[in-house]
C-alpha cells in the first residue's frame, strides 16, 4: 500500500474557536510521534479563524487509523475538545496520482 493522505476540516463553534484551537495544537506534537506518522499539519482559514484544517500523510491507511482509535492524545481530545467543534465540514482520505 502506497502512502496515504487525510485532510480533515473542523469548523468551532461560535465563540469557541480559541478553545478550539488550543485542543487542536496540543494533539500535533503527540501525533506528529505516533507510529507511521509522515507529516501532521494544524492550518487555520486566513478569513474565518473558526475553521480548521489537518493536513495528515500516513505510511498506511492502517497508521492513520490506529492514530485516530487507540492514542491516548486523540481519545482525550475526542473526551474533552470535541465539545467545541461545531461541525465537521470534511474529511478526504486521498491516494497520491502525480
Amino acid at each position: 500500500m502506497s502512502d496515504f493522505f487525510m485532510v480533515v476540516v473542523l469548523y468551532a463553534k461560535e465563540d469557541a474557536e480559541n478553545d478550539l484551537r488550543r485542543d487542536l495544537t496540543a494533539v500535533v506534537e503527540p501525533s506528529r510521534g505516533d507510529e507511521g506518522n509522515l507529516r501532521y499539519e494544524l492550518f487555520v482559514d486566513q478569513d474565518d479563524p473558526r475553521r480548521f484544517v489537518f493536513v495528515e500523510h500516513w505510511e498506511s491507511p492502517e497508521a492513520q487509523q490506529k492514530h485516530h482509535t487507540q492514542t491516548e492524545h486523540i481519545r482525550h481530545f475526542q473526551d474533552h475538545g470535541a465539545v467545541n467543534v461545531e461541525r465537521f465540514e470534511g474529511v478526504y482520505s486521498l491516494n497520491r496520482i502525480a
